[in-house]
């Protein structure tokens, strides 16, 4: 088997579980705070909604830049700060590169999690929580007890979801480093583009789309599967 397609199958495994993981972790607090009547929560919810707006790839630019190792403002921040004292290399090795990227594809994707979230919380009806703080529940019990057995079906969805979605995501790896440095980024679809594009190894490249193409069919699979039983209840 070639090693950089096995590199990049694994890496994106990592990839997809580390920000559909992370983005559902952050997503159920938010849209719960977003779910609670507080002054300004519809301001609060554009804010929220802003990156899911916003193209991917201008997105990755505008990081790309702010990572820069010379003159990004991450660099300029954190030595403002005196939590750095040099200028850290983000997107020239490995060991930095890559969870930057994972963060930034949980920042991009909590948006749209957060909106199948609210969308679940919406449907749970007050009286529920009423009569649990009757009886005495705390915070964390209700939670626990009402909102995420309740919220389940909605978590289901979001993962499958967000996993077709974040597994086929080129916009982040390509415009931030290209699958570099050496391949250490690359991910399945950025292997692909380079293999077909860059290389010109199209019989490769057409194994590869067809690899994609099956494990993307299992999660449409079970994303259909779900709806219907969605449905049913």
């Amino acid at each position: 088997a070639d090693p950089d397609f096995t590199a990049a199958l694994w890496r994106t495994g990592q990839w997809t579980v580390m920000v559909v993981g992370g983005a559902l972790l952050l997503s159920i607090p938010v849209a719960m705070i977003l779910n609670t009547d507080f002054y300004g929560r519809g301001i609060a919810r554009v804010i929220i909604m802003l990156p899911w707006a916003v193209s991917l790839t201008m997105t990755a630019v505008v990081w790309r830049w702010a990572l820069s190792g010379e003159s990004g403002m991450l660099n300029s921040a954190l030595i403002g700060l005196g939590l750095i004292d040099h200028n850290i290399q983000w997107l020239a090795s490995a060991e930095t590169a890559f969870p930057m990227q994972v963060l930034i594809g949980i920042l991009v994707t909590v948006p749209f999690t957060t909106t199948i979230f609210l969308g679940g919380l919406s449907s749970i009806p007050d009286d529920l929580y009423e009569a649990a703080a009757l009886e005495g529940a705390t915070p964390l019990q209700q939670f626990r007890e009402i909102t995420f057995p309740l919220l389940k079906p909605f978590i289901n969805i979001a993962i499958v979801l967000n996993t077709i979605y974040v597994f086929n995501s080129f916009p982040i790896i390509w415009v931030m480093t290209q699958g570099g440095p050496a391949n250490s980024t690359d991910i399945l679809v950025t292997h692909l583009y380079k293999l077909a594009f860059r290389i010109g190894k199209l019989g490769e490249a057409s194994a590869v789309s067809l690899v994609m193409f099956a494990i993307l069919l299992v999660f449409t699979m079970i994303y259909v599967r779900l709806a219907m039983r969605e449905q049913r209840a």
